[in-house]
């Protein structure tokens, strides 16, 4: 049994990762924004005879997240070592709004970079400490190259990337894994106002992606995998050339 926390638990994916987890038997603590989404959620797994626990959160209340991440864990740990980590949240936010309003603007950073980190760094520092456990970081294909449809998006989430990297390279004399999950577009309510192509994801096959990353201990993983042959080419195409391509450069 191992003992894991998902911050951002309401989100399509990470419920998914959820029920994965309680159906291997896991103990788990959920922490999400909705308390009624969060609510069926923890239905969901405790139906499989998982032992759940759970507590709703603002993530964007920077200050208070490291007193949510102490209490999170003391709750689902009691003392034990801390075995799984997943954080899940983000929000796309409104990329044309934000080019024309820093409010906006600052939001979808405050909330994809920001709120992470204040997340990354407590929970990174437990796990060192104990010298063990696994942390999991969602981000996005759409933080390895600029591009006008989401690139404020895009930006806290390369941001996010360099972090983690440093992070990984940082924590793993000491046993503890730091998994860069890496996700292309998923058909989530996240996504709904989204022109949808055969490139899309799904919940569940994603969820089960996340897990085998994390089991295996993986340091950067593309989900779903075709984006790992995809991702390399648009990273390093030729800024001209892809100012020229209409499905690129396109919003």
């Amino acid at each position: 049994m191992q003992r894991v926390l998902i911050f951002g638990a309401t989100s399509a994916i990470a419920a998914e990762v959820a029920v994965l987890h309680a159906a291997r038997g896991d103990r788990l603590h959920l922490v999400g924004r909705d308390p009624a989404r969060l609510a069926a959620v923890v239905a969901r797994c405790e139906a499989l005879g998982a032992t759940v626990t759970s507590s709703v959160a603002d993530f964007d209340a920077l200050e208070a997240n490291a007193a949510l991440v102490a209490h999170a864990v003391e709750t689902l740990t009691e003392g034990a070592p801390l075995d799984t980590v997943l954080i899940a949240h983000g929000a796309l936010g409104d990329q044309l709004a934000s080019e024309r309003d820093f409010a906006v603007a600052d939001a979808i950073l405050h909330t994809n970079l920001l709120s992470v980190v204040s997340l990354v760094l407590p929970l990174v520092n437990r796990l060192e400490a104990q010298r063990a456990g696994r942390l999991g970081v969602i981000t996005s294909v759409a933080g390895d190259r600029g591009r006008p449809r989401n690139y404020t998006y895009g930006a806290a989430k390369g941001g996010l990337g360099l972090y983690l990297q440093g992070v990984r390279t940082r924590v793993r004399p000491a046993g503890v894994s730091v998994t860069t999950l890496k996700l292309g577009p998923v058909d989530t309510p996240m996504t709904r106002d989204h022109t949808k192509h055969p490139l899309f994801g799904k919940p569940k096959g994603v969820a089960a992606g996340i897990v085998a990353a994390m089991d295996a201990g993986a340091d950067e993983v593309y989900v779903p995998g075709v984006w790992r042959l995809i991702m390399p080419i648009v990273r390093n195409m030729p800024e001209a050339v892809i100012q020229k391509l209409a499905f690129l450069s396109g919003r």
